[in-house]
């Protein structure tokens, strides 16, 4: 049976270099104020480098006066592709500013969310979507010093994603519109805003309001949300995302409907999947990488105890551009 190797701490790391614990916490951490020689310092860190010594986290948090970790709490909704890539894409960003992600699934029947930031001793929790108000102080009497986003940063980052799908087929010569929503209840607060950006553009260019109907997966229950835009004439549909906008498509074949030519159909995220259905898919994309980065600037100046602002004044908060394809 192999012994378990024992955890080299900061003790074996002074004693390899012959100074105080003390020292090497100075050293290590790069604390300020202390005239440590380098030749020292060389000392400590070769010793570290050898030991393969690694910081405990509690102790590197009390060091810092916060941890590096960000928890991000993804919904109880499936994981497609859009969501895997920008997890991939956050914990880079966040990386650059020295901070480290955990993600919590809240459909996994664990912990309450509050219970792991506490557990973790997360430093700031990050949600895909805006959290409640009782839900941002329980967060921070778990500890976290930032919580994002805010229900406001939550609609500013929302809206003009629903505003581009309206806009393009408005601008394509469609004047009555309908709106497709998911049939997952946890995406129903972010296909709201999206919503309410379609309902913005609409009344801007004289039209009614988009006509919403209840869009599933299931053929039969697109089928039925297809027959509601006939009656009410809509030529042109906004689709929540590209999983949903794919599915308004099957229950137009159901009727025998085609697109463009009867409903022009626009998605959103421009997954892998868009160009490759009949017809290849409209879909607003954004770019995940830029849309991180805000997010992880966005967080760093906020533990720093900076105003900074998400997006610049007149930018769209996703960087969002309208993909052109045949279905719209």
């Amino acid at each position: 049976m192999t012994r378990p190797v024992k955890r080299i701490t900061s003790k074996d790391v002074a004693r390899a270099a012959g100074v105080s614990q003390t020292t090497v916490s100075f050293v290590l951490n790069k604390r300020a104020g202390h005239a440590i020689p380098e030749e020292t310092q060389r000392r400590v860190l070769e010793a570290a480098r050898r030991l393969d010594y690694r910081p405990h986290a509690s102790a590197r948090s009390l060091a810092a006066g916060r941890s590096d970790i960000v928890l991000l709490s993804v919904p109880d909704l499936p994981i497609g592709s859009s969501i895997s890539r920008f997890v991939e894409q956050l914990a880079a960003a966040l990386a650059d500013h020295g901070l480290t992600l955990v993600t919590h699934l809240a459909g996994a029947h664990g912990r309450p969310l509050p219970d792991v930031c506490a557990s973790v001793g997360a430093t700031a929790v990050l949600g895909l979507g805006a959290f409640d108000a009782d839900t941002v102080q329980t967060l921070y009497r778990a500890g976290a010093d930032v919580v994002l986003p805010t229900e406001a940063e939550d609609a500013e980052a929302m809206r003009p994603i629903g505003r581009l799908q309206a806009e393009h087929l408005i601008g394509r010569g469609h004047r009555r519109l309908g709106y497709a929503l998911p049939g997952h209840r946890a995406l129903l607060p972010m296909a709201r805003e999206r919503l309410a950006g379609v309902a913005d553009a609409c009344a801007e260019a004289g039209l009614a309001p988009p006509f919403v109907a209840d869009t599933t997966l299931d053929v039969a229950v697109a089928a039925e949300a297809v027959a509601a835009w006939r009656r009410e004439d809509a030529t042109g549909v906004c689709a929540f995302n590209d999983e949903t906008a794919i599915a308004v498509l099957a229950g137009m074949r159901e009727h025998g409907l085609t697109a463009p030519g009867d409903i022009a159909v626009v998605g959103v995220d421009d997954t892998p999947a868009a160009p490759l259905v009949a017809p290849p898919l409209t879909s607003v994309a954004f770019d995940l990488r830029e849309v991180a980065r805000r997010r992880a600037v966005s967080l760093a100046a906020a533990l720093a105890g900076e105003q900074r602002d998400v997006v610049p004044e007149g930018e769209l908060p996703l960087e969002a551009r309208v993909v052109r394809r045949a279905s719209a």
